[in-house]
């Protein structure tokens, strides 16, 4: 039973939204959550969040409805508001399950738009050393190397691609933008989201699942790492192979992949604040020796 007041005063299934950083162990922590069995989690990345946010903007630019602004705003936003809790409540449907996983890296960007619609959400954030997401990927692209990214990054060098990913409408650097604005949220709804460290994850998985049970406020619940539900994969056609979502029946260590002394600088050069927030106990790179 979940111990939030709001949660528990409406007849539907709590959302909980999976959110973050590209490799930073989504698809795993959707197959912890399946697990549970208060849970209803698919693991797929859903449409959801997009198309709460195609309505808005769809709406913002209707004539018909900014005239009824005009005529009785009051009564014209409650309907859209009502309207678009309508379209949430019905997307999220978890049978008997008092939560119900939605995964997309678009939540955290959207969390008070979300948080006005269901207040009872709750958003998982995940992390990763992003030395290892870059290093993750480019290895990923080594392994597949024929085909090219989505947004055509295949013919940069690997600093030039690296760099691109941590840009502006990339998919590691929109996502870092949403995790640096979530420091200038408002406390009420900073409250709403539980940070995860793969590493941690990985390292300790039975205490962090534990304390993630806790905050989400469902029964403790004993985890079978070595049997995690696989059900069906996610489609990483449309993603390139650069993105891939594999599931395992059993939690396993990842690699560690190596990257470039020059990358790895320039990381931590740029996303110093990311070390400093959610990292301090990660060594920062020593500048190259001089010449003699």
């Amino acid at each position: 039973m979940r111990d939030d007041p709001v949660s528990a005063a409406v007849p539907h299934p709590g959302l909980v939204c999976v959110t973050g950083l590209p490799r930073a162990g989504s698809t795993l922590l959707c197959q912890i959550l399946a697990a549970h069995p208060d849970i209803a989690c698919d693991g797929h990345s859903s449409p959801l969040c997009n198309t709460l946010l195609a309505i808005r903007r769809q709406v913002s630019a209707d004539e018909f409805f900014l005239s009824q602004l005009d005529a009785a705003g009051a009564p014209a936003y409650a309907r859209l508001q009502r309207a678009m809790t309508g379209y949430l409540r019905g997307w999220v449907d978890g049978g008997d399950a008092a939560l119900v996983v939605d995964k997309n890296r678009a939540w955290l960007h959207t969390i008070e738009m979300a948080l006005a619609l269901a207040p009872e959400l709750r958003m998982i954030v995940c992390l990763r050393d992003l030395t290892q997401i870059a290093a993750s990927i480019e290895a990923r692209h080594q392994q597949t190397i024929l085909v090219d990214f989505i947004d055509g990054l295949a013919d940069f060098d690997r600093f030039g691609r690296a760099d691109a990913l941590f840009g502006k409408g990339k998919v590691i650097g929109d996502a870092l933008v949403s995790l640096n604005a979530v420091n200038d949220l408002p406390a009420a709804a900073r409250e709403r989201l539980f940070f995860l460290r793969f590493e941690d994850l990985m390292a300790n998985p039975a205490a962090v699942t534990a304390a993630l049970f806790a905050w989400l406020g469902v029964a403790p619940q004993v985890i079978d790492f070595a049997n995690l539900p696989a059900g069906p994969g996610e489609s990483d056609s449309h993603y390139r192979l650069k993105y891939p979502h594999t599931r395992h029946s059993a939690l396993t260590q990842p690699a560690r992949h190596e990257l470039p002394a020059r990358i790895t600088r320039q990381i931590h050069a740029v996303w110093g604040w990311y070390y400093e927030q959610w990292y301090p106990d990660v060594q920062q790179p020593s500048a190259p020796a001089g010449p003699r």
